[in-house]
């Protein structure tokens, strides 16, 4: 016998409702547009460079110098202008430079110093910095993540003590390797390091930087106590 058509289901029973989708247009059809945009391709195409470190502490420094320096010269530039005789330090520095030979001592030392200083400002201004920082892989436009390396030698650590056998383990993560230094106290040591070997190589990968360190693992017993 059929139910008729004008029943309503009790009120125990489970009805399944329509799910509307968001991108639906105003007449009703979905939006094909954006449905059918592919999605960026995962992996990370394309080279990804370091994060650049903003340096506030050289430059300001540079800048606080160079801003006394100036005030300094400035004040003296007015002061011989009003009439006055100028600063002491000055016409001492430019009698010294003017008697000393350029092969003297202080000479060279001075000069060595300030390129010393030129040189050190160039490399901070050509290198990016943030060594502890390791860039990631991007799989969007216009977003860029980084991780610590103290972090990920956190994480491949927790995956190397779940491999049986291992004791305790050590993690030191670089720009190009990372170095993972196990104690083994059971379990054969080639057995061991084949686990940690594959372990580890997988923890790598996922951590989705755009430069997998390439992992060097070491197992060795624990040492004698006393």
């Amino acid at each position: 016998m059929s139910e008729p058509q004008g029943t309503q289901p009790p009120e125990d029973s489970t009805q399944r409702l329509p799910v509307l989708d968001k991108r639906e247009t105003e007449d009703g059809g979905p939006d094909r547009s954006e449905s059918s945009a592919a999605p960026e391709p995962q992996g990370g195409r394309g080279r990804v460079g370091r994060f650049w470190s903003a340096r506030r502490v050289p430059a300001g420094i540079v800048a606080l110098l160079l801003l006394g320096l100036t005030g300094l010269f400035l004040y003296d530039i007015v002061s011989v202008r009003a009439g006055r005789p100028g600063m002491y330090w000055r016409r001492e520095l430019a009698e010294q430079l003017e008697e000393r030979p350029l092969d003297d001592t202080w000479v060279l030392v001075g000069a060595g110093v300030t390129a010393v200083l030129g040189l050190w400002l160039l490399v901070l201004a050509v290198t990016p910095g943030l060594r502890d920082v390791l860039p990631m892989r991007r799989t969007h436009t216009g977003v860029r993540a980084g991780l610590h390396r103290d972090a990920a030698a956190t994480a491949l650590r927790d995956r190397a003590m779940e491999v049986a056998g291992v004791q305790s383990a050590r993690v030191r993560v670089r720009r190009r390797r990372a170095d993972v230094r196990a104690v083994s106290h059971f379990r054969e040591l080639d057995d061991v390091r084949t686990d940690l070997d594959a372990v580890v190589a997988d923890a790598v990968g996922k951590l989705g930087l755009s430069r997998p360190p390439s992992p060097s693992v070491r197992v060795r017993r624990p040492g004698r106590k006393g």
